[in-house]
This record gives structure tokens, sequence and C-alpha cells, in this order.
């Protein structure tokens, strides 16, 4: 693997990278929606199968069906996503090609296989099987969709913080040694509670928002305030959910990725009793001086709210960028080594690597014993050893500090949009309420049915910006401390790399348009309410 670095291009990196970005970008369009959408629905038919109502299975039938039409793009999207992985990142497929690809398998072998079972039952076998069947076959159908997330999930979290691996240096791949360590992950659990509660928000704000177009069009009024009840019960249980697994999130970021918080706080100078900052003249296009800024202008905090969030102590410490890159003493009292020891560990690891598979072509025992000790002794900082310079450690600041406020900033107004919507949807229960908006039914609210609308490309610009913190913050791991993106990327040329991403790009705009128009189609015809 070292010695294919000195022909691979920095245009090949960059295209791989903007092309593996572009084809999660648009993946990610689908995917929040469909593990929305399989609770929702859920609900919907579980009121079905007890008050036996036709009203509630045709409500179901139509939020089934917008749901299949999202699932299917996504299927397409993400088979394209894992293949990227041996086309344009085989360095990376072949040094944890053991462990990455065991999640994918059986994300693939009984995930994808348990919802595509049961999406057919689902959607066509109403009045063929009897109630409490096609009920367990709906909300089986999101909860493969629910594993199938899990499983990707752990897969991404691998890569964020890699455990029960270890590196065989005469195969040259890192194999797993225990799956329940890769499987049940701190890391991979507290995504996954994070990445579908959001994915709920998304959902629910989706609902919402379709049944407040059929209320300003005055049209489906009894169907629209009940999935109205539903989508924003939901959102607003999501809503708090995602903020509480959010925290879990960020306190396991600051343990295993403390440069990520500290790009994404732009954190420059740590120590304790940080404050976390509210908003902050952060220069989107440029990256800050970060080794000689104190902090960034015009700054408005909250006191002792960052160092709860990375330690859940109001006075812990939180190393800034500059501690990061010099060494700092941990809480604990070990000594964290600097940018510069990490760089010399590593590249000692690389060259008894390579020293080690010299003594063994040469058959020199002793040459293999001590290089092989010296191997496992740096073995921690082995991917420094490909950084030639500790600028390439530091994140690029502003991406990661706006997706962070934006992510959050959003997350606060989904909580009070859907605490709103369920007062005046409820206000005929809650006495005193209704004299705010003089007893108005909910149906007569314009411009609150016109902000449910505009929500909509605010979930989604809200997910995609925790998963622009996520991998942009990680930069310039592929795998943290173990591979830099440079090392991971295969050997190909920009240009076929480029021209695939154009071609991707028209194909996926063409993807998400037709998406777009069969909904709107369906949308406007309307459930089928009987």
């Amino acid at each position: 693997m070292y010695h294919l670095l000195l022909d691979i291009t920095t245009g090949t990196i960059d295209w791989s990278r903007a092309q593996f970005a572009l084809t999660a970008i648009y993946h990610w369009l689908f995917v929040p929606l469909t593990l929305g959408l399989a609770i929702i629905m859920g609900i919907m038919e579980t009121c079905y199968y007890r008050t036996k109502k036709t009203f509630w299975k045709d409500t179901a039938r139509f939020w089934q069906k917008l749901f299949g039409i999202n699932f299917a793009m996504g299927v397409a999207t993400g088979i394209i996503l894992e293949f990227e992985f041996g086309t344009n990142w085989s360095n990376y497929s072949w040094f944890v090609g053991d462990i990455f690809g065991a999640p994918l398998a059986i994300e693939g072998i009984v995930a994808f296989f348990m919802e595509s079972t049961f999406v057919a039952v689902m959607f066509f076998g109403w009045n063929k099987v009897s109630r409490g069947f096609h009920l367990a076959s709906t909300w089986l159908t999101g909860l493969g969709a629910t594993i199938s997330a899990w499983w990707i999930l752990v897969a991404n979290s691998w890569m964020q913080y890699p455990v029960g691996c270890e590196f065989n240096p005469d195969t040259m791949r890192n194999e797993m040694v225990s799956f329940f360590d890769v499987a049940l992950s701190p890391f991979a659990i507290d995504k996954f509670c994070h990445t579908v509660t959001s994915s709920w928000i998304i959902g629910a704000v989706f609902t919402v928002a379709v049944s407040c177009w059929y209320l300003l069009k005055k049209r489906e009024q009894q169907f629209a305030v009940e999935s109205i009840k539903i989508g924003a019960s939901v959102g607003l249980c999501a809503s708090i959910l995602a903020g509480a697994t959010g925290h879990s999130s960020a306190y396991r970021v600051a343990q295993v990725q403390p440069m990520k918080l500290a790009a994404m706080e732009a954190l420059y100078e740590g120590g304790t009793n940080q404050s976390l900052t509210i908003v902050a003249l952060v220069n989107p296009f440029q990256q800050p001086d970060y080794l000689s800024e104190q902090e960034p202008p015009l700054r408005i905090a909250a006191p002792y709210a960052l160092s709860f969030l990375a330690t859940n102590d109001f006075h812990g410490y939180v190393p800034g960028v500059r501690d990061l890159l010099n060494g700092y003493t941990k809480a604990d009292g070990t000594q964290e080594p600097s940018a510069k020891e990490k760089i010399k560990r590593g590249r000692a690891a690389v060259y008894s690597l390579m020293s080690y598979r010299n003594a063994k072509k040469a058959g020199s025992l002793s040459g293999q014993e001590e290089n092989l000790r010296s191997l496992r002794e740096n073995m921690k900082n082995f991917g420094y050893g490909y950084v030639k310079s500790e600028d390439q450690l530091i994140p690029f600041i502003p991406v990661c500090f706006w997706s962070f406020r934006i992510m959050v900033g959003l997350g606060c107004l989904f909580i009070v949009f859907f605490a709103l919507v369920l007062l005046i949807t409820w206000q005929d229960k809650l006495k005193g309420i209704g004299r705010l908006w003089k007893n108005r039914p909910l149906s007569e609210h314009k411009y609150l049915h016109m902000a449910a609308i505009c929500m909509v490309p605010l979930a989604y610009i809200a997910s995609e910006a925790g998963w622009v913190v996520a991998e942009m913050g990680r930069q310039p791991w592929a795998i943290q401390d173990m591979m830099p993106t440079w090392a991971a990327v295969s050997d190909i040329s920009s240009g076929s790399v480029a021209l695939t991403f154009f071609l991707f790009l028209a194909l996926f705009t063409t993807m998400l348009a037709v998406e777009i128009s069969i909904m709107l189609r369906e949308i406007k015809k309307g459930p089928e309410i009987q």
C-alpha cells in the first residue's frame, strides 16, 4: 500500500472524494424519508387494526404509496454507493475489507431481504392476508429498513472509531478479532439513535406538510387533520429524542475525535469551564488562523455548556486545536502526544512494517521480531505515518462550525414548530389555549400551513448538515488515526473519476426529479377515502 501512494495524484483523491460525497448526499435524500414514513404508516395501520374503520385503512395506504416510491429510489443510490468502495477506494477495501465488509454483508443478506419480503405483502396483501398479518408486515418492513440503517451505521461508526480489530503484517490487512466490539460499539449505538430519530423528524415534517397542503386547498380535511395529529406527535417526540441522542453523540465525539469537536466549535485554545459558542463571525470560505487567534470575533456563548457537552462536567477540560497539535494533559493525568510526535511514531510504524516484510523475505527471524515489536508499539499512530504536515490534520473549520449550528438551530426550530401544531390541534381539549388563536380550528391557520410546507427543505438541510459535520469533521481520516483519505484511494486516473462524477450527477438528479414528479402527482391525486 505504501508504495502505491507515490503514483496517486491529488486530482484522483479530490475527484474520488467528490464522487463519494455526491452519491452519499443524494442517497441520504431518500433514506430518512423511508425511515420516517415507516413509523408514520405503522401507527396509522395500527389505528385501523384497533378501530376497524376503513378511514384508517385508506389513510395508511396513501402514506404507504409515498413510502414505496421513495423506497425504490433509495435502493438504487445505495447500491451504487457500496460499489464505489471497490472502484474508487480499493486501498481502503483491501486494508479493512475483512471488517468493513461484514456489516455490509449482513445488511444485504438479512435486513434488505427482510424489508424486501414484507414490503411485497404490505403493498399487495390487502384483503389477501389477515389484518393482523398485514399489520405485522407493515411494521416489519419499517423494522427491516431500520435494521438496514443499523448495519450501515455500524460500518460508518467503525471508520470513526475503529475497534475489535488487529493489524496482520503478513497480509497487510486489519482483521476482525471481536464481532461484538464492532457491532455494539458505543459510537455506533449513539450514531444509530441520533440518525434514526432525526429521520423520524423528516418523516413527520413531510406528513404534516403534505396534510397542510390539503388544508390550504380545502381538500380531504379529516384525513389531513388526523395525519397532522400523528405526524406532529411523532415529530415532537423525535425532535426531543434527537436532542438527547445528539448530546450523547457529542460526548462520544469529544472522547475519540477531539479535533472534530474543536473544529465544530472553532475552539483554538482549550481549557476548563469552556462555554458553548451559539454564534460567532467565522468566515465560511476561509480557514481561520487557528495558530494565533484566541477565539472567533463577535462570539456569543453559553457559559460552561461546552465542558458539559464534552465531559458531562460543567468544569471539564476540552482541548482546542492548538492543544491537539502541541499535546496536552488529559483529565486522568496521562499525556496526549503532540501531532509531531504522532507523525514521528507513525513513520516509525510504517518503516517497521517495511523492514519486517524485508526481513521475512530474507529469512531473518531476529529482524522480524525486532521490527514486529516496534510496529506494535507504534501501531496506534500508524495512519500518521502518511501525514506530511500538521496542517493536514485540521478539518476545514468553517464548514464544520456552520453545519453544526445549522443542524442544532433547525432542530430547536422543529421542537417549537411541532409543539405549536399540537397546541393548535388539541386547543379544544386544553383550557385557555384556544383563546390565543380565537378558537380558530387548524384548517383555518393559513400561515401555519405555508410554514409547514417550508419546513420540508429545512428538515433535509438539517439532516444533510449533520452528515457534513460527521464526515468533514473527521478529515483527513478515512479511518480515524489509521488511514488518511489519500492512502485509501484507488490508483486510477482522475479523468475517469471526473467523468463518472458528472454521469452520476446527471443520473441522480434525474432520479430525484422523477421521484419528486411522481410524488407530486400522487399527492395531487390524493388519498382514496371511502
